[in-house]
């Protein structure tokens, strides 16, 4: 049994937080104002999803409910939990009901968990902390709790330290810590941002199991509006610390009294739509803290903005349903006119690539990879190394890109995108295959002829911060390649003023530093240098992953529009299928080194025929309630296979639900056979003994 505590009845508010105001004074600077004034309620059994943008407050609000803050934060407003305030407890008292009567998952386990002791002593020390048992039931205890969160041999695994375990693992021992003392509330910190989508999926899987036999309710703190969409009851929007709209899954989602919550909802690229039209952008970026516009914080980035909301900032006041209420001076034209994203922000029209009108059997070769392998001794000792194995990074991967063509490159962590990548990046003789960059076989390339083919192929990297020089000023960033590749002096810097404007910057931005520019308009700076010497083919290694939803939108819809007006052609390599949905026009699918699925993005999308296609498109979150709800997930058991030692056959048959079920002969092609690429549509093919077309989003 699950704890010891009595259940409170569903529906009963277990945590109530009213007028909370954390803020930061500073010494030299301005106070930073982190939370402004917010209030909610959480029933028992019910699921609240906070959304926001990064800075918007989100997981300040939570660690002050927590008491995690650091003593320098001031914290005024009330947290009642079960009737009993948490403002203004010693840390002695909070100690008694942090992790009994409330607890948190937080988003890197990692950095949680303590590295020096075994999974099983921390969880078991959970339960010891809070309830007077022995050492040997504690252990048992947590053997339970680890089992019951998905882990298998959970006894055996209970012994081993956190870094021998996956992120998803990690994941799941917290959610068993979690649950050990069964709380009245758990807050989930954006307890899947980190993971693939496949393992994203368990863990939900894994949090709704927990709230069954706990009965909790539950704090959802994320960025990703799919996973609200299918897990919460509520929806609670910030924005510059406070709340901008609140009400219940169905009416934030389907009707938005906010420009800043229709901005959100209009700016997600969906797995589950076909076309090619714009995503909705908001620009700008989130005001400081420190230095908030006066009015409405939201106006300087609203198209909808009237004078009132630059002298008077809205409060939240009810909009249509009981439950529903938004912060905003034209909530109620909004209301009237029914008015959606598309009608409230410019969308821009971005036709089809020009090279994309001719059949693609017409269009020239930009990459052709054929056989590619990459394989990395595994060696073993401190001074005297010897080889005890090999990590088959990429087996054996061909693909190819046609000119005006994007194709993304997907799977789970460890697949073997980002090796594929960098081999080709390399434009040298691989170690097996064959490379073609637009008709230059690049195992016969001199230095002087490498040299030379890097104009026209250039990389955007997935952390700009991390790939700008920070002690160089934008200007002199990209103005490097001009003066490597011997651009005349006397074009550099007017080539320099076009690349900002062409990516949506300004020329005097040339004079600032990386760190003075938000995150989106710091990879904006990467793809101007990917521009610079005007090249043919781009390689993206996840170029919007460490974005925020509305900046992403808008750099989503830069890549598109570059892409039509210089005829470029993309390696898309990513893990939100999402995103390469909206993007892509074919996609190939990794799995363990190997492609095991590729075709037109629609083909592909639309009618999967892999099981691990399936998997990872029926586990991507729709913004779409209705449809989330009615959704059957594919969930993959266990974890991607070391590729040091990949099952023999096929290498999926570890994980495959379809090859669960089949019988003992039906099994032994999977297990002694390892399947090729097949054609399953004019332009699909599937590595897969029973390979099956099946609608899945």
């Amino acid at each position: 049994m699950l704890g010891s505590t009595g259940r409170v009845p569903a529906g009963t508010p277990v945590l109530e937080v009213s007028d909370l105001q954390v803020t930061f004074p500073g010494r030299e600077t301005p106070d930073v104002r982190a939370v402004r004034g917010l209030s909610y309620t959480l029933a028992a059994g019910e699921v609240l999803g906070i959304v926001g943008e990064s800075g918007s407050g989100k997981s300040v609000s939570s660690l002050a409910v927590m008491g995690l803050l650091p003593g320098t934060a001031v914290t005024t407003g009330s947290v009642r939990l079960g009737g009993q305030e948490l403002l203004g407890l010693k840390d002695r008292e909070l100690a008694q009901v942090r992790g009994k009567r409330i607890s948190m998952v937080f988003q890197e386990p990692l950095s949680a968990l303590t590295p020096v002791y075994t999974v099983g002593d921390q969880v078991a020390e959970a339960v010891r902390v809070h309830n007077r048992v022995t050492r040997q039931a504690a252990s048992a205890r947590a053997v339970e709790l680890l089992d019951l969160v998905g882990i298998p041999y959970a006894a055996t695994r209970a012994k081993a330290f956190p870094h021998e375990f996956s992120g998803g693992m990690r994941q799941r021992v917290m959610i068993a810590m979690a649950i050990a003392n069964d709380p009245d509330v758990i807050i989930c910190d954006e307890p899947t941002t980190a993971l693939d989508v496949t393992i994203q999926a368990q863990i939900l899987e894994v949090l709704q199991a927990a709230q069954r036999e706990t009965g909790a309710g539950i704090l959802m703190i994320t960025h990703d509006l799919g996973v609200v969409a299918g897990l919460a009851d509520r929806v609670l929007v910030m924005y510059a610390g406070r709340p901008v709209e609140v009400g219940s899954v169905d009416d934030v989602y389907y009707r938005p009294r906010m420009p800043y919550t229709m901005g959100l909802l209009g700016s997600i690229p969906r797995v589950d739509e076909r076309g090619r039209s714009a995503l909705v952008p908001i620009e700008g970026t989130p005001p400081s803290l420190a230095a908030l516009p006066t009015g409405c914080p939201f106006h300087p980035r609203c198209p909808m903005a009237i004078d009132l909301c630059f002298t008077s900032e809205p409060a939240l006041e009810r909009v249509g349903g009981p439950s529903h209420a938004a912060a905003c001076h034209l909530s109620g034209v909004i209301d009237d006119q029914d008015l959606g994203p598309v009608d409230v922000y410019p969308v821009p029209e971005i036709p089809a690539a020009a090279a994309l009108r001719l059949p693609r059997p017409d269009r020239p070769h930009v990459l052709d990879v054929q056989g590619l392998v990459r394989h990395y001794p595994l060696l073993h000792g401190a001074v005297i190394k010897r080889q005890v194995g090999t990590v088959q990074a990429v087996d054996g991967v061909s693909f190819d890109i046609r000119e005006g063509e994007t194709l993304g490159l997907v799977g789970e962590s460890g697949c073997g995108k980002t090796t594929t990548l960098l081999e080709i990046l390399e434009l040298k003789a691989p170690q097996q295959g064959r490379v073609v960059v637009l008709g230059r076989d690049t195992s016969g390339l001199t230095g002087q002829q490498r040299t030379a083919l890097r104009r026209d192929v250039q990389v955007v990297f997935q952390d700009p911060m991390a790939s700008l020089d920070p002690r160089l000023p934008v200007g002199d960033i990209l103005a490097e390649p001009l003066r490597t590749h011997g651009t005349p002096k006397d074009q550099v810097w007017p080539r320099v003023h076009e690349l900002l404007r062409l990516v949506g910057l300004q020329p005097e931005h040339a004079s600032r530093y990386p760190q003075h520019f938000s995150g989106g308009q710091r990879q904006r700076v990467g793809i101007a240098r990917a521009l610079a010497l005007e090249p043919r083919l781009i390689v993206l290694d996840e170029p919007v992953s460490a974005l925020d939803v509305s900046i992403r939108a808008g750099v989503v819809n830069l890549l598109e529009e570059l892409k039509t007006r210089l005829s470029l052609s993309y390696l898309f390599v990513a893990h939100d299928l999402s995103v390469v949905r909206h993007i892509a026009d074919r996609v190939a699918v990794m799995y363990l080194g190997r492609i095991v699925e590729i075709g037109d993005v629609d083909q592909v999308y639309g009618a999967p025929a892999h099981p691990y296609t399936q998997a990872l498109l029926s586990a991507v979150p729709v913004p779409d309630p209705r449809k989330e709800r009615a959704r059957r997930r594919i969930l993959l058991q266990g974890d991607l296979p070391s590729p040091a030692d990949p099952p023999s056959g096929c290498r999926f048959h570890t994980r495959c639900p379809r090859f669960a079920a089949l019988d003992e002969n039906a099994r032994r092609p999977c297990l002694d056979l390892d399947p090729g690429l097949v054609p399953i549509a004019e332009d699909q093919q599937a590595a897969c003994h029973y390979a099956e077309p099946l609608r899945v989003v």
